[in-house]
Order: C-alpha cells, then sequence, then structure tokens
C-alpha cells in the first residue's frame, strides 16, 4: 500500500445540500422491490444458471413473495432469451407478478427482447446506458448531448413497440448509469429528456432508477443525491424513484435505506447480496432490519435455513455463517458474559406479561425464521457457568420438543437451523 495514497486516489465530490430532511426521517413502511438474482445475480456467477437452475430459483422467489423480478438480459444469451419465452409459453408468471428485462440503448437489442415478450401480460422494460463522465470520457468517448441522444433514441423505440402491443400492462424503467458519479445536473437532464418521450400518467408508469453501480462514497453521500434528485425532477409525481445500491465500500443497506429515508420508493437487490464485484444490495438483511423494528417487509423468510440452502445451490456460492439473519452463527454466541446476558433475558421472558421481544443480543427471535435456540449459546473456554446451565437448560427442551431440535439429534451437528427433507 501506498505511504501517502492521495498521490493516486481522489475524493468523489459530495452534494451540497444544506436543507437536507432525510436524517429526521424514519422508516415507517415497506418499500416496493425487485429482485434482481435472475439477472444482476446471474451475470455475477463463475457459472451461470441454467434454464432449469433458473426456473428453480424463479419459485422460490415467488414463495417469498416477490411481485417484480427482473429474470434476464434477453439478448445478451440464448439462455436467457429462452428463459424468458418458458416463463411466458407455460403460463409461469401469475396475474400480480410482473417480470423485468433489460437491455442496452441498442436498436438491434431492444427489438430482440421484444421478441422474447411476445404475448407477456405484465413486464417492465429497463433501459440503461452510461452518464458516468469516466465512462463517457474512457469507455464510450461520446459527449453529453450524444448519450442523451442515445437514451432518448432507445426510450423512443420502446415507446412506439409499446404501443403497439396494447394487451401488456408495460411499465418503463430509465436507469443513468451509475448515478452515483455523474453530475446531478446531468443526470437530472438526461432523465428528464427521456420521461419527456415516456411521457408518465397512472396508465403509462415509468420507473427511473438511480443506481450506485460501483460504490465510491458514503452512504450519507448517496443519499443527498437521492433527496436532490428527487427535489429537482420535473416529473417526480408521476414516476417510481428506484436505487439499486452495490456493495464496494460494505455499505449496500445502508445506501438503500438511506436513499429511502431521502425519498426512493423502491429497491433492487439480491437474496444474501449476490452480485458483481463485493455484490449488490442483500434484500434479506434490509427486510429483515425493517421487520425488527417492528415494520412488516411484505416479504416472507419464515424458513430461513431452507432459502439459504437453495440460494447456495442455485448460486454455488456459500452463505457466510455470520451472514445478517441467515447465516449458520449469526445468533450463537461464545462468550460467556453474552451468554449470561441472554440467559437472563430467556428467564426474565419466562415470566413476562407481554409479548414484546427483549432479549440481550439477539435482535429478533430466531423462531420467526424457522430457526431454534439450541445453538444460541455454545459452551467453550470462554464459557462460564451460564452457558453450563443453559446447555442442561436447553437439554431438557430437547427431550420435551424432539420435533423442534432435529438438527441437533442429526449426527456431528452443532447448527441449530432446521435441515431441509
Amino acid at each position: 500500500m501506498l505511504l501517502d495514497p492521495a498521490s493516486k486516489y481522489k475524493p468523489f465530490p459530495i452534494i451540497a445540500l444544506a436543507d437536507r430532511t432525510w436524517p429526521n426521517k424514519q422508516l415507517t413502511h415497506s418499500p416496493r422491490w425487485l429482485s434482481t438474482d435472475l439477472r444482476d445475480g446471474n451475470q455475477a456467477l463463475a457459472e451461470p444458471m441454467s434454464v432449469e437452475r433458473k426456473l428453480k430459483f424463479w419459485e422460490l422467489l415467488l414463495s417469498c413473495g416477490f411481485k417484480e423480478i427482473e429474470v434476464a438480459f434477453p439478448a445478451a444469451s440464448d439462455t436467457d432469451f429462452q428463459f424468458v419465452r418458458q416463463l411466458i409459453k407455460e403460463q409461469r408468471i401469475p396475474e400480480d407478478v410482473t417480470i423485468q428485462v433489460i437491455t442496452q440503448a441498442r436498436a438491434d437489442l431492444i427489438e430482440r427482447t421484444f421478441l422474447a415478450l411476445t404475448g407477456v401480460k405484465r413486464a417492465t422494460i429497463h433501459l440503461y446506458n452510461a452518464t458516468a463522465p469516466l465512462f463517457r470520457r474512457l469507455v464510450f468517448q461520446q459527449s453529453k448531448q450524444q448519450i442523451i441522444a442515445l437514451a432518448v433514441a432507445g426510450s423512443e423505440q420502446i415507446r412506439r413497440h409499446c404501443e403497439a402491443n396494447p394487451d401488456t400492462h408495460w411499465t418503463y424503467q430509465y436507469s443513468p448509469e451509475t448515478f452515483c458519479f455523474t453530475e446531478p445536473d446531468f443526470a437530472l437532464e438526461i432523465c428528464e429528456a427521456v420521461a419527456k418521450v415516456w411521457q408518465p400518467s397512472p396508465e403509462r408508469p415509468m420507473i427511473i432508477n438511480l443506481p450506485s453501480t460501483v460504490e465510491v462514497n458514503t452512504p450519507n453521500v448517496y443519499a443527498d443525491q437521492i433527496e436532490h434528485f428527487c427535489r429537482h425532477f420535473i416529473y417526480r409525481e408521476s414516476v417510481c424513484i428506484s436505487v439499486h445500491p452495490h456493495n464496494d465500500q460494505g455499505c449496500g443497506v445502508a445506501s438503500a435505506e438511506l436513499a429511502l429515508l431521502a425519498g426512493a420508493e423502491r429497491v433492487e437487490g439480491c437474496l444474501f447480496g449476490n452480485g458483481e464485484r463485493t455484490g449488490n444490495l442483500c434484500l434479506v438483511t434490509i427486510a429483515m432490519n425493517l421487520y425488527s423494528q417492528g415494520i412488516s417487509p411484505q416479504l416472507n423468510f419464515s424458513e430461513m435455513t431452507d432459502i439459504v440452502e437453495q440460494v447456495e445451490e442455485y448460486n454455488q456460492i456459500p452463505v457466510h455463517p455470520r451472514h445478517p439473519y441467515a447465516g449458520k452463527l449469526a445468533f450463537t454466541a461464545f462468550s460467556g458474559s453474552h451468554q449470561d446476558a441472554i440467559k437472563k433475558g430467556f428467564t426474565a421472558r419466562e415470566q413476562a406479561t407481554n409479548s414484546v421481544w427483549e432479549i440481550p443480543y439477539l435482535l429478533i427471535d430466531p423462531n420467526d425464521i424457522g430457526c431454534n435456540y439450541e445453538a444460541v449459546i455454545r459452551v467453550n473456554s470462554q464459557s462460564g457457568k451460564s452457558g453450563t446451565a443453559w446447555d442442561a437448560r436447553t437439554e431438557s427442551w430437547v427431550k420435551a420438543a424432539p420435533s423442534v431440535t432435529a438438527s441437533l439429534q442429526s449426527a456431528g451437528t452443532n447448527d441449530y437451523r432446521p435441515q431441509r427433507p
């Protein structure tokens, strides 16, 4: 590492927003959710999913309660194209679920995208093009006006196709990539040019997605960017503002939460944060964070162990044992002082007259997501008498409720999570 990193790296600029309002707000309801496991998550896999694996993942996402799912980049590969066709032909899409597909702002790709969607009842067309100065200068060597012209032409082509197929309920989504280090005024200019083409209304819904495709600043700066955009975007009342945070600096969840405070209404991400480089926003974490505050996320993770095992199978990537809410050690205490506090919390709960959850070190009740208590405390060389007392106590639970503790009965396992059949 360099002794003087400033000689090589420069901080990205912040935005002047002295009268920001998001720090004084609190989350009170769940956002709209979009799972992009089958698209953005899939493109980040060393071995992309086959149609069969994608179909299994699709069914899992439906069982979790997702109503918006980005399923493919149909023009990118035959596998993606055929997956979309199979969903439509075999009528696998529930009436209340909208599939989303993505395309670059290229005429041939847009044409193939609509070909894949032939006969679909509900769909969101997601168009993106690069807007950040680094990409304009280094990758595409185009001026701001050329970038705007590309986005406008793609939007016009998409609108023509949608109007030619009125039997489908269409939504249009546009993403300036990457929003988080695009100049704020230019981000507004290009999004307004695209919205002018689409003319958003309740009958013609539109989503503006503001992605931090590469995380380059702290979450408060991203929140300022979102609030600034929401204040000045002339079509604000007619569109849904969506965010798509990545996790390059480890702040994807925080960025999404602060963006919601700043005015965003929809979040895009993947189960357990799969995605390119360090990943996308983890939808499980942000949803369970809401749940821990008494807010229903409108998603169902009641069988977390089963979900983890399926996602590991489809992605062929393990979920970290200390992943929030889902890891095998997410609720486990080894420290004697922690064990003592947890034991006292459970003792007090047995005598409590209300149902409010108050257990030290345990943010939520593991039972709520299909887990039991046996490995909440594990005895090792750091444990004291509370750990031993807990072992004796849980032994009585094992005898009283063997069905709840099936994982402990399996030979050689210390995992508190029930195993899939």
